[in-house]
């Protein structure tokens, strides 16, 4: 999975060297980068549902990768951005945070990650607790629907690809909300059965 997660890279870096990145290099950098910043993050999002339809609970064991090459690749993309593009210029760079939309949401996207790269260590959710942990966690989440907002609000011309990201965004959160659902439901029903038992 760790060398699988660096094939988009090495394909940057191969058309770097090769001079094959078109004629806005940094451009194709960037939205290259931010582009698999959000495959990562939906793949991320569809391990549980895979593993509860499949019924193969070892693809948990993938999830920690693929969540932290989703932040790997938003680390490249925001660092392209204020290093190739806008060379460490911070005022431009705030100018930009608050005047583009698409950029005021993919930067709070991107800075959710961190806490999530920080604490994705067993150490580190056994120092929180898992009930901490998996709140903590959830903000993947809200990082994953402003990152799809991002692209849809950079895209001007064709918008296909963030609507397919938007449709399997939008599928992956609605399968985890009927999860839920039932969950909740069956655990009423658990609770009613109980209070017959004992009325009985």
């Amino acid at each position: 999975m760790f060398v699988a997660a660096l094939i988009p890279l090495a394909r940057l870096a191969a058309g770097a060297v090769l001079g094959t990145l078109g004629a806005n290099p940094i451009e194709k950098i960037i939205r290259t980068t931010g582009y698999w910043t959000l495959s990562f993050l939906l793949i991320t999002l569809a391990v549980t549902p895979l593993r509860i339809v499949l019924k193969q609970p070892w693809l948990v064991r993938l999830r920690r990768m693929l969540g932290l090459s989703a932040f790997f690749y938003g680390l490249l993309h925001f660092t392209g951005y204020v290093v190739l593009d806008q060379f460490f210029d911070w005022p431009a760079i705030l100018k930009d945070i608050a005047k583009r939309p698409f950029i005021t949401v993919g930067f709070p996207s991107f800075v959710l990650l961190i806490p999530l790269a920080v604490t994705s260590t067993d150490a580190m959710m056994r120092r929180l607790g898992g009930k901490c942990w998996r709140r903590l966690h959830r903000l993947v989440y809200v990082s994953a629907i402003g990152g799809v907002i991002h692209y849809l609000w950079l895209v001007k011309k064709d918008i296909s690809d963030p609507l397919r990201f938007t449709v399997l965004l939008t599928a992956l959160l609605g399968f985890r909300a009927i999860v839920l659902l039932r969950r909740r439901a069956r655990g009423s029903n658990s609770t009613v059965l109980s209070d017959r038992r004992e009325a009985g």
